[in-house]
């Protein structure tokens, strides 16, 4: 974990085990993976990013959340999404909301897996 990882996490470090869990799976998964901090969230690349960890507050957020953010080519039907919105013809951005380490499961890592097959053909 670098510095700039737990300084993103200054103002929700109660947020940080949530991410911790979710980084792993995913470099566990895609050891070439780079990752990119930036003020408003952490990048997950591939070729192009295919995560996107935010603390950005949607609807109906509890106090302690992340919010992970991926792209596929298709809209998911699902309660799990908190926001979807196409932003190029056949890119549709999801957004799913965090809140406990059981969240980060098999359809979760499946979502983001599907994400990053998609960042590589891009």
């Amino acid at each position: 974990m670098t510095a700039d990882e737990l300084m993103f996490f200054n103002e929700q470090p109660l947020a940080l085990p949530l991410y911790e869990a979710l980084r792993d799976r995913l470099l566990s998964e895609y050891p070439d993976t780079a990752l990119k901090v930036q003020k408003s969230q952490i990048t997950f690349k591939a070729r192009y990013g295919f995560a996107f960890v935010s603390l950005r507050r949607m609807r109906g957020c509890p106090k302690v959340f992340l919010t992970v953010s991926f792209g596929l080519s298709h809209r998911l039907d699902s309660p799990r999404v908190a926001a979807a919105v196409e932003p190029y013809p056949n890119r549709w951005t999801h957004h799913i909301v965090v809140s406990e380490a059981g969240q980060l499961d098999d359809e979760l890592m499946g979502w983001l897996r599907e994400a990053h097959d998609f960042a590589l053909m891009k």
